[in-house]
């Protein structure tokens, strides 16, 4: 036991040799059992599938609107569709359509992934 005010790094204490053998014991038999589950998941499993590209569709079915474009410029923002609504004078609910509009004419999978297309389709800076 350490005496008060002396401070002994974790990493520095003794260990006499029957606790190295228990703890080297430990780490191997938890390897050995790592090893053996990994293998049979690898025997079990079939290859994995490989998900083709399918790369985005050039052209919008239907191009934003400029409100649309105003809602999606205050998402890049960081606001809330509360926020937006107080903002251009609209119900949550309207804000709310025009984030599911949006959503399917960007073909995004979530309000980030919108904001990421506008950047990268000019329609928003």
């Amino acid at each position: 036991m350490p005496l008060k005010g002396v401070s002994v790094k974790a990493d520095t204490r003794h260990v006499d040799a029957a606790e190295r053998q228990q703890i080297l014991d430990r780490y191997l038999d938890h390897s050995r059992r790592f090893e053996a589950v990994a293998a049979r998941r690898r025997a079990e499993s079939a290859p994995a599938a490989v998900i083709p590209f399918q790369p985005p569709r050039e052209a919008l079915e239907q191009e934003p609107t400029m409100r649309e474009i105003e809602v999606l410029q205050l998402i890049s923002d960081g606001l809330v569709n509360r926020e937006i609504g107080q903002r251009l004078f609209l119900s949550e609910e309207t804000v709310k359509s025009h984030v599911r509009h949006l959503l399917a004419k960007l073909q995004a999978r979530s309000r980030a992934h919108a904001v990421a297309v506008g950047f990268r389709r000019g329609l928003i800076g």
